[in-house]
C-alpha cells in the first residue's frame, strides 16, 4: 500500500520542505510506502545534505520535468495535479499535503482516501474581506506586505489570489481527515478562520542539527549577534541594519552582526545588495561573503557581515562563537532558524508575534521578545553583557528544543496517521 507526500516546491531547503521530508519517514513507518509529488523536478538526494534525511529511495512524480526557481507562489495552485496522477495509478491510502489547494482531490475520499493537511498558515485570513482589521489581512500583515506589497510583486500576488478559489478546499475540518498545524499561534489563526483548532505538531529539529549536551560558556564567546534565513523582504534584514544596528552600536561599539542566508535567485541577490547599501548608508561597514569563500576571522573594520549560502558547519561554528540569536520577522508562522539556534544553546530574541514567540520563546519564558527597535536593543544588550541571564536563557533554549526532535516528530505523526487509517 502507498501514500503520497505532496509539496509545491521540493527544490530548495525551507521549513515546509523539512516538514514534508519528515512526513515521508513517518508515513513509511506506518507501512504506507510514500510517493513524493511536486510541481518541478528536484534532486531528493540533497535532503541528506540539507537536513540529514534520506528520501532518495522513494519514487518522485512531478508536474514538470525541469526545475524552475521562479513562480514559487503560483506553483501552489497546481500541487494537486501530480497527486491526481499517482492516485489513479497506485493503491493510495493517504495523502499528506501542506497546501490548501487540493479541492480536486476531495472527491477521492468517498473511495477511502485519507487526506492529512498540514497548515503552515491559513491563506483565507489574508485574502477574505471578512478578516480585514485582524492585522493579518493583505495590506495589514507586515509578513505579507514586505514581500508582496509593491510593484511588480503585488501584481504577482493579485494573479495568485484571483486563481486561488478554483483549487482552494472549503474547510479543512470538512475536507480532510486529519488537520495539523505548526504552532499554537497558527492554530489560533485557524480557529479565527474555520471555527476549530488543528492539532499542533511543531516542525522538528532536522537530524543533522543535533541538540547539544553542553555549550561554550558566556566567557568563551564574542560580542556577536547571529541571524539566519533566506535573503528576502519578510526577514527584515533591511530594518535590522537601518534601525537596530546603529542603536546597538551606540550601546556596544564592538558588537558584530552576522547574517547567514540563502541567496540563489536574482530577487534574493538584489535584496542582498539592497541590505548592504542601506547598512553603508547609515555608516556601517559591510562585508559580503559569497559562496565559495569562508567567513573566519571578523575584521575590525566591519560591523555587518552578509554570508551567502554558507555550509552548515560554518553556521554552527558562528553560532558557537556568538552570544545571541536575533529573529526579525513579524508574524513568523513557526521559525525553524530560531529552533536551530536554540539547539546550539543560543539565547534568542524574537518579535512578539507568530509561532516563534508562542511556541519557541514561549511568550518570554524561554526567549526574549520585542516590538520596537529600542526593545530589541535592550534585549540584545542584556544577553550580550549579563552572564547570569545568558546562562539561564541558554539552558532554557536547550530544554525547549529537546521536545521537538526529528524522532519525536516522526513518532507522533505516525501515531496520528494510524488513528485515521
Amino acid at each position: 500500500m502507498y501514500s503520497v507526500v505532496a509539496h509545491h516546491y521540493w527544490g530548495s531547503p525551507g521549513g515546509g520542505q523539512l516538514v514534508c521530508a519528515s512526513a515521508v519517514i513517518a508515513l513509511n513507518k506506518t507501512g504506507l510506502k510514500p510517493v513524493l509529488t511536486g510541481t518541478f523536478k528536484f534532486n531528493s538526494a540533497k535532503y541528506v545534505d540539507w537536513y540529514g534525511i534520506d528520501i532518495s529511495g522513494y519514487e518522485v512524480r512531478t508536474l514538470m520535468p525541469i526545475n524552475v526557481k521562479a513562480f514559487g507562489l503560483w506553483t501552489r495552485l497546481y500541487v494537486w495535479k501530480p497527486v491526481m496522477d499517482v492516485v489513479s495509478r497506485y493503491d493510495i491510502k493517504a495523502v499528506f499535503i501542506d497546501e490548501e489547494t487540493y479541492k480536486p482531490l476531495t472527491r477521492f475520499r468517498s473511495s477511502g482516501l485519507k487526506i492529512i493537511e498540514y497548515i503552515h498558515f491559513p491563506f483565507e485570513v489574508v485574502i477574505d474581506p471578512r478578516f480585514k482589521g485582524s492585522g493579518l489581512a493583505y495590506g495589514e500583515d507586515p509578513y505579507i506586505m514586505e514581500r508582496y506589497g509593491k510593484f511588480p510583486m503585488n501584481v504577482y500576488w493579485g494573479v495568485f489570489t484571483r486563481l486561488l478559489p478554483r483549487y482552494l478546499r472549503e474547510n479543512p475540518f470538512n475536507d480532510a481527515d486529519l488537520v495539523l498545524t505548526n504552532s499554537r499561534w497558527t492554530a489560533g489563526v485557524a480557529r479565527l478562520v474555520y471555527g476549530e483548532e488543528p492539532t499542533v505538531l511543531n516542525p522538528p529539529i532536522p537530524p543533522n542539527m543535533s541538540v547539544l549536551g553542553s555549550v561554550r560558556t558566556f566567557e568563551e564567546r564574542e560580542d556577536i549577534v547571529v541571524m539566519l534565513g533566506r535573503f528576502s523582504e519578510e526577514k527584515r534584514y533591511h530594518w535590522v541594519v537601518r534601525e537596530l544596528m546603529p542603536r546597538l552600536l551606540r550601546e556596544m561599539p564592538n558588537v558584530k552582526l552576522i547574517i547567514f542566508g540563502g541567496a540563489t535567485t536574482r530577487t534574493q541577490l538584489g535584496y542582498v545588495n539592497r541590505v548592504a547599501e542601506m547598512a553603508r548608508g547609515v555608516g556601517l561597514g559591510v562585508k559580503v561573503v559569497s559562496e565559495g569563500s569562508v567567513l573566519s576571522e571578523l575584521d575590525g573594520g566591519y560591523q555587518v557581515y552578509l554570508r551567502l549560502n554558507a555550509p552548515r558547519s560554518e553556521i554552527n561554528d558562528a553560532m558557537d562563537r556568538a552570544r545571541v540569536f536575533l529573529h526579525a520577522t513579524i508574524n513568523e508562522h513557526w521559525g525553524i532558524a530560531v529552533a536551530e539556534a536554540m539547539a546550539r544553546g543560543l539565547p534568542v530574541v524574537v518579535h512578539k508575534s507568530g509561532g516563534a514567540w508562542s511556541d519557541l520563546a514561549l511568550n518570554g519564558e524561554v526567549g526574549l521578545g520585542y516590538e520596537s527597535a529600542g526593545e530589541a536593543v535592550n534585549a540584545l544588550v542584556k544577553l550580550l553583557t549579563d552572564s547570569r541571564a545568558w546562562g539561564n536563557y541558554s539552558m532554557k533554549s536547550l530544554e525547549r528544543v529537546r521536545d521537538i526532535t526529528f524522532n519525536k516528530f516522526v513518532d507522533r505523526l505516525a501515531e496520528l496517521v494510524r488513528r485515521i487509517l
